[in-house]
């Protein structure tokens, strides 16, 4: 157990210590941008085969990368936020709602392309017994547009 413990030690500095003379130089072989950038090798040669990043290839197995190109393509991307807007809860209340009878006599159109357009427009309704209710502002919104 502390064989094992003192190897990952040596190893990890040893990395350590590569990885930093790793940061001086401009140009890497794949291994080494590898080993640096968390890619794998498959990867790197892709790009260099579509001419994404620049590479010269030196001899037989000693393909030099920049690094800087590969840092430029590899950055941190900023996510946007994805921070929704809450929907306001509807209130259901008598008079702030409409049902499907009373919207397809007021608006002049058949109860089915009223609940059709209800569904398309996922506004949330309530069921009351035999009574669909639907709030007023947002049936008001759909129909002001048409």
């Amino acid at each position: 157990m502390a064989k094992e413990i003192e190897a990952k030690k040596t190893l990890l500095e040893n990395s350590v210590s590569r990885i930093a003379e790793l940061q001086t130089r401009p140009y890497i072989s794949v291994s080494e941008a590898e080993m640096l950038f968390g890619i794998s090798k498959n990867t790197i040669h892709r790009l260099i085969k579509s001419r994404k990043i620049p590479a010269i290839n030196l001899g037989e197995r000693l393909t030099r990368v920049s690094k800087i190109d590969i840092e430029q393509m590899f950055t941190a991307v900023k996510m946007p936020d994805k921070s929704k807007e809450i929907p306001e809860k509807p209130n259901f209340e008598v008079g702030n709602c409409y049902t499907i009878s009373e919207i397809s006599s007021k608006f002049y159109a058949d109860p089915g392309t009223v609940t059709n357009l209800i569904k398309r427009n996922k506004i949330p309704t309530k069921k009351v017994g035999s009574f669909v209710y639907v709030p007023k502002i947002l049936i008001d919104k759909i129909f002001e547009g048409k």
